[in-house]
Order: structure tokens, then sequence, then C-alpha cells
């Protein structure tokens, strides 16, 4: 954050009040910005082949996707200037990669490991015999149905904010994770009809589920 704020702050100086102190072939705008994305990249690539911890990798990734492109190198002041001299990315595209490899691969498991443990909460409140909660009047299982789709919309969200490919890249996963997470709830649901209907509040809780249909879909 600090490299980034000095080189955007240093490059609108030299754009506003240093560039025209010197005769055009000195390229004075292009060569401060050459100099400092070429710190910039270094510095980015060294952070992306050392272990960096999951948050690091996103905000790494924000940076060359999202924030360096579009926050820096289109500011008003100096996107026509930074057009000129081609920088390029921060990071090379195989690095970029393989770090989109970790989140995606990193996010997905979070979610499903999430997902998986959500069901297995609710699953323990119909064998604890819990009237489910209502909403609008309506008995509902607020933790499965609103949590799960919480958990993928904010993963889709969150992954798109860097790219729209990596959001669609991890939304085309999560797809495959809610299949699974729902075929795990039909089969535990189908196996509480038969063996819960002594339970006290065993129609409330089919009803909840019942209900639950609607939000999935």
């Amino acid at each position: 954050l600090h490299m980034g704020k000095t080189m955007k702050e240093d490059l609108t100086v030299v754009a506003k009040c240093i560039r025209q102190l010197y005769p055009p072939e000195f390229n004075v705008f292009g060569t401060y910005a050459e100099l400092y994305h070429h710190h910039f990249a270094s510095e980015a690539k060294k952070a992306a082949e050392s272990q960096l911890e999951d948050k690091d990798v996103y905000l790494l990734l924000s940076w060359v996707h999202n924030i360096y492109p579009k926050d820096m190198r289109k500011d008003p002041v100096l996107a026509e200037e930074l057009e000129k001299v081609k920088l390029g990315s921060l990071l090379p595209s195989s690095l970029s990669k393989e770090l989109e490899r970790k989140y995606l691969e990193s996010e997905e498991a979070t979610i499903k490991n999430s997902l998986n443990k959500c069901l297995e909460k609710e699953i323990e409140r119909w064998k604890e015999d819990k009237e489910p909660e209502k909403l609008n009047g309506h008995f509902q299982s607020e933790l499965l149905a609103i949590f799960v789709i919480q958990s993928i919309y904010n993963g889709q969200k969150r992954a798109k904010e860097v790219s729209v490919a990596l959001g669609e890249e991890l939304s085309y996963r999560l797809s495959r994770e809610l299949a699974a997470l729902l075929r795990s709830y039909k089969d535990a649901f189908e196996d509480f009809k038969e063996k819960g209907k002594k339970q006290g509040h065993y129609r409330p809780i089919l009803i909840a589920n019942i209900n639950n249909c609607g939000n999935f879909r």
C-alpha cells in the first residue's frame, strides 16, 4: 500500500510539475514510470515466490488484476501518459496463474468445509428434536439455507472483485460443491424422515426443510 501510494503521488508530481521542465526527448515521465514499475514488480514477484497466507495471496492478486491496473494506472492525471509507456503487469503470467490456482483451491476448500460443518450442525439439531426457527411466520432453517447461500455468494463476489475470469472459475467450482452438498442434505433428510417419526418436533422439522427447497432453487 505504501509503495503504491508513493508511486502514484510521485508520478502525479512528475506529470504536473517536473515533466515540463525538460525537453520532450528526455521522456522524463516515462523514465520515472518505468523505474517505479520495475521496483514495484520486483517486490511483487519476491512476495509471490515466498510462503504467503491465503489472505496475502488474495491481496496480491487484487493488486495485480485490479488495484494496480485500474485504480493507479487509470488515474485521470496519469492514464494518458502511462498508456504511452506500456508498463505491463506486476507479475509474469506464469506466476500470476500459480497464485490464482492457489487462491481457487484454498477458497473452494474453505467454503466446502464450511458448508459441510453447517449441514452437520443442522442434522444435530434434528436429532436433538429442537423446534426450527420461524422466518416471516414460517418454519425455516435459517442456519442451513441462508448460511449456505451467503457463503457461496460471498465467495463468488470476492473472486469477481479480483477479476471476472477468477469469479467465473470459482462460481463453476462452487456450483459442484453446492450440488454435492444438496445430495448429502437429501440423503440425511430421507434418513431423518424414516427414523425421526417419534420425535416431538418431527412435523415442524419436515416443514422447515421443505421450505428450504425454495431458497435453494
